[in-house]
């Protein structure tokens, strides 16, 4: 295993989990076709909080890091639960929630990828990885509650701001950058782009407008 490894103090890890948390609950708090308890809505936190932890560490066949302290799963029911109680409060304070977690993707990005690295996987998976880790609690809240997953709506750059933050990470690490700087430009980069799509509605082009294209050409 190499040596480098971008890491960050637990706090700072159990507060991506508790923003994770909150998000989940508040989604769910949203949701108008179906009605959540309480323990589900405590379930959902623990989704979004550390799915995509989980799933990073799955794959790494490794024990996950959750399990190493009992604070993330303390955290990320309490988060949740108070995510759902202060639905309002949190709703008035939308745009810094939508940054802070626009920022704990990059976080977790970074870490997935570096872990993965670390680890000995190619650089390719260890992209991967980095991605998975970033928006598997999104992914595993959708198919909990039995929705289209979110991150294939158009408008929704989740996936493509991981991803170009932890190939940043990987082209940095092979340069020799500093892994902390590498992680930390991975953060940066990610985050702007997550932001900047909320803020100007940058998108992917929409499979209907690649049809009508195709359509066009043919003509």
């Amino acid at each position: 295993m190499s040596d480098s490894l971008f890491s960050i103090p637990l706090w700072l890890d159990l507060a991506a989990v508790g923003i994770g948390a909150v998000q989940g609950a508040m989604f769910s708090a949203r949701l108008t076709e179906r009605r959540i308890d309480l323990l589900g809505i405590a379930l959902i936190g623990v989704i979004v909080g550390l799915g995509g932890g989980l799933l990073r560490d799955l794959l790494l066949n490794l024990r996950p890091a959750a399990l190493d302290s009992n604070w993330y799963l303390l955290v990320a029911v309490a988060a949740a639960l108070l995510g759902m109680l202060l639905l309002r409060v949190f709703t008035r304070l939308n745009g810094l929630i939508i940054a802070l977690d626009a920022i704990t993707i990059g976080m977790f990005g970074a870490i997935g990828t570096s872990k993965a690295l670390a680890y000995g996987v190619p650089v390719v998976p260890a992209v991967f990885v980095g991605v998975l880790a970033a928006v598997g609690g999104s992914i595993l809240r959708d198919v909990a509650l039995n929705l289209p997953i979110a991150l294939m709506h158009v408008g929704s750059l989740y996936a493509i701001a991981a991803t170009f933050g932890s190939i940043l990470l990987v082209a940095l690490e092979l340069a020799g950058v500093n892994i902390v700087v590498a992680g930390i430009a991975c953060v940066v980069a990610t985050t702007i782009i997550r932001l900047g799509s909320v803020r100007y509605g940058w998108s992917l082009p929409e499979q209907r407008a690649l049809g009508s294209w195709q359509v066009w050409r043919r003509s």
